[in-house]
């Protein structure tokens, strides 16, 4: 039986973590976290919201190709302020109103992989 969702990998070009570093604990407010070292070894890097409930890992992919439909939906409050903030670290913030019942937007992470943030209306 299934009983959460552990983490969602991302794939990342070679040499690219300091961008990814700088978005996912600057603009989105994750905490990088350690990864294993024979999983270090590859490259890459893990990031976690504070509390540990949401992991994205961005592992190196040769050749990268960013996933641009495929993506995670990451669950936020506040969402206008946080749309905000992504938009101050130089994101675009592309609303979208086809979720009923949801306020919604899409930004790309440093190399171009889509995310989803959305904030339920109840």
């Amino acid at each position: 039986m299934l009983t959460a969702l552990d983490h969602v990998q991302l794939a990342a070009p070679t040499a690219s973590e300091e961008s990814l570093r700088a978005f996912y604990t600057g603009a989105l407010g994750m905490t990088e976290i350690p990864k294993p070292p024979v999983l270090a070894a590859r490259g890459g890097c893990w990031f976690a919201t504070p509390d540990g409930t949401v992991q994205l890992h961005l592992g190196i992919e040769d050749p990268f190709r960013p996933a641009m439909k495929a993506h995670p939906g990451l669950r936020v409050t506040g969402i206008d302020a946080f749309a905000e903030r992504v938009a101050a670290h130089g994101f675009p913030v592309v609303w979208d109103d086809n979720l009923p019942g949801h306020r919604r937007f899409y930004s790309p992470d440093p190399v171009g992989n889509r995310l989803e943030f959305l904030q339920p209306l109840t």
